[in-house]
């Protein structure tokens, strides 16, 4: 209403919700009086609860909820409990109904492709373009190439996703953010959990865990393996994990956690396939990758600390870390890499009223270090050639961060925030037989945000920012494969807005955003005028946009007390392209399908028991190759799975995949111009496939 603030709406909202409430309530208050005579003094009732103990360090799941509603853009939570319902294997079965992301495996295995909001969308191997961290606490490599392997799914409490710039709490300033891995502690796990898994293409899944509080100390224990023969040909996956966690409460607000994972790693290739192949057998591997017993091999250790000092509305936090891999990785050419990398974080938030309003205060640095011993010789039928290369590759970034949060009204924040991020890649060529190809390129830039953030109703929000977006090149762009030296490559940059809501109000919950990224020297590969292959350079400008869209419907909600009819999905738009590129116009970028929908329809039953169909449906036919002459179908995949779960005790589960055995390609690999000729870009998805899997829970 017009001559009406803001604050006085509130107030007068407040007085009528009170006077409301007085209204309803006095009806039976007033027949409770004239029905006793005399009143009566009932004896006095202390009500006392021992203080439930949580870590200090590690926010439970209802804590990290809360801190998403307080996020001015895109970002999720994702409870462990929400796919531990199946097969829980990949990187893909943990994120399958996060908004905004594509995670897809290459061939049924741990090594999965990860994008959000177009990140890295070049790379069709490994990662660029997100940050994945652990409890807080980095575990990419210092270039921003990261291994999923190094994550247990059924090690973990639930996983958080900042999409873009929403990731500047912890330093993430790449154009897709930063995805958390968060670990169960002590605290909350069983004392004794056992979990098998079982089913097609000689699937197998072992763990076994522990979590326990004894005294001022928690700890929890994860080892596990994983095997499959896979449903390609040359495709086995072998690993073994321990994950732990170690805890010391020193004082009831001060804690140090200590972490110590260590992963073996065995991976057969398939390789890619053409889409004629894929259609008349999608199971067969190429001939290459056979011939050259192609695999990715590697060890992994890790060891971490993080200690949290909690004060009046005040937070404290440092972490440490050391990551030490050995890869052994037959392509073409055999790639040895030995890196060790790492790094240290301190973040200070303060979240005290500041003038009488809510207010928070971020405050970060995190300096990262890493160093490869890299040598490249050929591949002869599988076994060492000639040696063509020989580096050692140094990369550190130093990020400093901020972000304040201010309440000018009691539903309203305006934020901002800032980051400082400057980066270095070193490459010292040590075989110098065709010419030294050493070079040290720096990197730096300053990334602001600005956003806003406001509380339709206490279940709610609407919410806008504008950032920017920094990503150095990882040695994977700047090295040749060739003679491994450097190549002159620029840091891609990109500006982003982004307008969203997310909310719950009664049987129906959404979240959902649209962005609009204007990116500069995106690193891609391409074509000149004459097309001959540039390999992975800094394209001119491309613009990525998309909407990202989570949501859930409680279909039994009010009509049965206790039954649960859920339908929830996640859906994706897509739209990426280059912008006035010399050679290729505003064709679409390749690598992502334009829309793609995954939902499931669950009935849960009180007693624990549950059952329903899901399907996955990528709508339309997505570009292989920038010349946007190759494309991939689009497809439909149905599955269902059942089971009965508990909290404590045996739970069991059973899953089928693709039953219509859909022929299709789970991911592709981008080219340049495939001038409309078939190429063996594509990865096939696996068949009709079957799982189960029974869990035991005790303590």
């Amino acid at each position: 209403m017009p001559g009406i603030s803001l604050i006085e709406r509130e107030y007068a909202m407040r007085i009528f919700s009170f006077v409301l409430c007085f209204l309803l309530a006095a009806p039976p208050l007033f027949a409770a009086q004239s029905s006793t005579t005399k009143s009566k003094t009932l004896p006095e009732v202390k009500v006392t609860a021992a203080a439930v103990k949580r870590s200090v360090t590690i926010p439970t799941l209802g804590s990290a909820l809360e801190a998403v509603g307080r996020v001015p853009g895109g970002a999720s939570i994702v409870s462990a409990e929400d796919y531990q319902t199946a097969r829980s294997s990949t990187l893909q079965d943990v994120l399958a109904y996060a908004p905004g992301v594509y995670a897809k495996s290459r061939f049924g295995a741990e090594e999965a492709r990860l994008s959000i909001r177009g990140s890295g969308i070049q790379r069709t191997f490994h990662l660029r373009g997100v940050k994945l961290l652990q409890d807080g606490v980095p575990i990419n490599q210092a270039d921003g190439a990261g291994d999923f392997q190094a994550v247990e799914p059924l090690a973990l409490q639930y996983t958080e996703v900042f999409r873009g710039a929403n990731a500047l709490q912890y330093g993430g300033t790449n154009l897709g953010g930063a995805v958390n891995f968060v670990s169960p502690t002590g605290y909350d796990a069983p004392l004794v959990q056992g979990r098998f898994e079982a089913g097609s293409f000689s699937y197998f899944r072992t763990q076994v865990s522990s979590g326990a509080v004894v005294g001022p100390a928690d700890y929890y224990v994860s080892l596990s393996h994983f095997f499959q023969d896979g449903f390609r040909n040359h495709a086995n996956q072998d690993t073994k994990r321990l994950y732990s966690n170690y805890g010391l409460r020193l004082t009831d607000s001060l804690e140090t956690r200590f972490y110590v994972s260590a992963v073996n790693s065995r991976s057969r290739l398939p390789g890619s396939l053409t889409k004629a192949q894929m259609l008349q057998n999608p199971a067969q591997n190429a001939l290459a990758n056979a011939t050259q017993n192609q695999k990715r091999d590697f060890d992994l250790v890790r060891i971490a600390n993080k200690t949290t000092l909690l004060g009046d509305d005040q937070r404290v936090e440092f972490g440490s870390f050391f990551i030490r891999k050995d890869l052994h990785h037959p392509i073409s050419p055999i790639v040895d890499d030995v890196s060790d990398d790492f790094g240290f974080s301190s973040r200070y938030l303060n979240e005290k009223d500041l003038a009488g309003r809510k207010n928070r205060f971020l405050i970060g640095f995190s300096p990262v270090f890493g160093m490869i011993s890299a040598t490249r010789s050929t591949n002869v039928n599988g076994g060492y050639g000639a040696q063509t290369a020989q580096t050692r590759q140094r990369a550190y970034n130093l990020d400093l961060f901020l972000e304040e949060q201010f309440y000018v009204f009691p539903q309203i924040a305006l934020v901002s925030g800032l980051q400082y991020s400057y980066a270095s890649r070193a490459i010292y060529d040590r075989f110098t037989s065709d010419g030294d190809h050493s070079g040290h390129p720096t990197y730096k830039q300053v990334s602001p945000k600005l956003g806003l953030l406001y509380d339709l109703t206490e279940t709610s929000q609407l919410y806008t920012n504008f950032s920017r977006s920094f990503e150095p090149p990882s040695f994977a762009e700047l090295s040749s494969v060739t003679t491994g030296g450097i190549r002159d490559i620029n840091a891609q940059e990109g500006s982003a807005v982004e307008f969203g809501t997310r909310g719950q109000g009664g049987r129906f919950s959404w979240d959902t955003s649209w962005y609009y990224s204007w990116v500069e020297n995106e690193l891609l590969g391409l074509n000149d005028g004459n097309g001959v292959s540039l390999g992975t350079i800094n394209a001119g400008r491309t613009r990525h946009q998309g909407i990202e869209s989570g949501f859930s419907l409680d279909l039994l909600r009010g009509i049965l007390p206790e039954d649960k009819l859920t339908l929830r999905g996640a859906y994706n738009w897509n739209h990426f392209h280059l912008h006035g590129d010399s050679v290729y116009g505003n064709n679409q970028l390749p690598g992502l399908p334009e829309h793609f929908m995954r939902t499931e329809l669950l009935y849960q039953h009180p007693s624990g028991i549950y059952a329903g169909p899901n399907l996955e449906w990528s709508f339309a036919e997505a570009p292989v190759d920038m010349a946007n002459t190759l494309f991939a179908n689009g497809y439909t995949t149905v599955g269902i799975k059942g089971g009965y779960r508990t909290k404590r005790g045996i739970s069991f589960f059973v899953e089928g995949r693709n039953l219509t055995h859909e022929i299709y390609a789970n991911t592709t690999g981008v080219t340049a111009d495939a001038r409309g000729r078939d190429s063996a870009q594509f990865l096939p998805g696996d068949s009709r496939s079957v799982y189960a899997g029974v869990e035991v829970r005790w303590g």
